[in-house]
């Protein structure tokens, strides 16, 4: 982008308060933005001459697209790039939680790990278990390929089942939500954020869970109500959880960084060096298109496109 334009660079690794985003876009023609830069009516408002808002990452809930599309403002993501970098997290989640991996990291760390006993840090099984997949796009669809090979029961739900051409590609069964809740050993959480979805994992879901059953979130925080999460997880409700999100991010609701039956991760989905290389690139793509007067490839608000 250095090659074409001036290019300010805002906050660093620092995160910028509303103000100073304000003072910074007031006469930029692009953003590139991710998730810690809220961007609502009065930040976009800031930018007198803005023409493009490109984030770098899949979701944009942290802008006001519909606000933007009225002022003629595109909105562009980076879709794709991250699917199997974020299903490979959410396994890593998965296993790590299942396995107690992190509580024997700090046993051993601390200088307890003594002798071997039967019954030290028991974990659960996962192959041959159900696992159910809330959101089943592109991200839950590779989590389902990789429970293949640990001869897993596969159950989805989503808003609309998919063809059953791919069910049988994944061996997946569309059910819906509340029975695979009841039935799935570990569930898994790749849906979009929505209001339909917000808390979608409240106290009675929660409640119907099987005692050992984890969950694991690597979608948005606020999927779950995290309050129920942390009152399930401290009464044993359930076995554990794996976040990777949070719903007042990047706050932790009380309580629930001293359980040791979760796991903590500090939004990692798709933190690896290819991965946010490609997410830097399609994210300049878009912005560059969007200043040169084409239609970007990853345009979210579509009605915007060029005629």
């Amino acid at each position: 982008m250095k090659a074409k334009y001036d290019v300010v660079i805002g906050g660093g690794e620092e995160i910028l308060s509303r103000s100073e985003l304000m003072d910074k876009i007031s006469d930029v023609d692009a953003i590139v933005c991710t998730v810690n830069e809220p961007l609502d009516k009065g930040v976009i408002d800031a930018g007198k001459h803005l023409k493009v808002i490109a984030c770098m990452a899949v979701g944009y809930n942290n802008v006001d697209v519909e606000h933007a599309t009225k002022k003629g403002i595109m909105v562009t993501n980076t879709p794709g790039v991250l699917t199997d970098t974020t299903a490979d997290l959410a396994w890593s989640l998965l296993m790590s939680i299942s396995r107690r991996i992190v509580e024997g990291d700090s046993l051993v760390r601390a200088g307890k790990y003594k002798k071997w006993r039967p019954q030290m840090l028991l974990g659960s099984d996962i192959c041959g278990k159900t696992i159910g997949i809330i959101g089943f796009g592109r991200i839950g669809q590779q989590v389902a390929k990789r429970a293949s090979g640990f001869d897993m029961k596969v159950l989805y739900y989503d808003v609309i089942p998919i063809s059953p051409e791919i069910e049988k590609k994944y061996n997946a069964t569309f059910v819906d939500i509340d029975t695979l809740v009841k039935e799935a050993d570990y569930i898994t959480l790749h849906t979009l954020l929505t209001k339909e979805t917000r808390h979608l994992i409240n106290e009675k879901r929660l409640s119907m869970m099987k005692p050992g059953a984890y969950l694991i979130n690597a979608s948005r925080g606020p999927v779950i109500d995290e309050k129920a999460l942390v009152k399930a997880l401290q009464e044993k409700l359930i076995a554990g959880a794996a976040l990777d999100v949070y719903e007042n991010e990047p706050e932790l609701t009380p309580g629930l960084a001293e359980l040791d039956n979760v796991v903590l991760l500090p939004h990692l989905g798709s933190a690896t060096l290819e991965t946010r290389d490609k997410m830097a690139e399609m994210a300049a793509d878009n912005a560059i298109a969007a200043l040169s007067g084409v239609t970007p490839p990853n345009l979210v608000n579509r009605e915007l496109a060029k005629k």
